[in-house]
């Protein structure tokens, strides 16, 4: 399997090697929801040609904001959970993760770090283990993640895949260490539920664990 990030939504998919090679050179730009839905891609680095509120274009890609930043900027989306991003430029390449726990728009706790050498994928997972963390055992929450392949991962695949000995039928199971701790410490946590949460549209804590997982692209948080 092959790691990608989709240019409209700013989610992670993943193509099998035999999809690949069927079409040599090819380098997917959308994840199938965007493209069968029709979304414009953007150009990495820009703006999308997407959703807009109030007027405002809001970006499809990650800006590199600081939390500062996104506070000043953003005041949409949910105000209460745990937020998780994940974060590679190139992918693989350097990369970092952040999760911020928030109650009624306040920020209760956060964690960021990074890693030399990784991929998105790895980050989004590592971005869900510790924000899990952050919650006090036996408090209900909804962790958000904008990895589709993520929460779908843990949600629908996982429980079989334990099952079959932790495997899958077209291959096996990618970054298996990370999707085996954070499948058993949710399963560890009936008290919290998993929800996928679009990437880079306006959602202010969203937007602010995506600050945390670029931070270390940059000299402030």
């Amino acid at each position: 399997m092959a790691d990608f990030t989709c240019d409209s939504c700013g989610s992670s998919f993943t193509l099998s090697e035999t999809i690949l090679g069927r079409y040599p050179g090819w380098t997917p730009r959308q994840c199938r929801d965007c493209r069968d839905s029709g979304a414009t891609p953007a150009a990495r680095g820009g703006i999308a040609a997407g959703a807009v509120r109030g007027g405002r274009k809001r970006p499809s890609v990650e800006e590199n904001l600081t939390v500062a930043e996104v506070l000043a900027k953003y005041a949409d989306g949910p105000a209460d959970g745990v937020f998780t991003d994940g974060s590679c430029e190139p992918n693989p390449g350097p990369g970092g993760w952040g999760a911020v726990y928030v109650v009624g728009g306040e920020v209760v706790d956060q964690a960021h770090g990074q890693e030399p050498m990784t991929t998105n994928n790895r980050m989004e997972l590592t971005a869900l283990i510790q924000g899990v963390l952050l919650v006090p055992v036996g408090t209900p929450a909804v962790v958000y993640s904008d990895s589709r392949l993520v929460i779908d991962t843990l949600t629908k695949w996982a429980a079989s895949w334990e099952r079959n000995g932790w495997k899958r039928k077209t291959g096996p199971v990618q970054n298996l260490e990370l999707v085996q701790e954070a499948y058993a410490l949710v399963a560890a946590r009936p008290e919290l539920r998993l929800e996928w949460i679009a990437a880079h549209a306006g959602s202010r804590w969203n937007e602010y664990a995506d600050a945390l997982s670029t931070a270390y692209r940059r000299d402030t948080v």
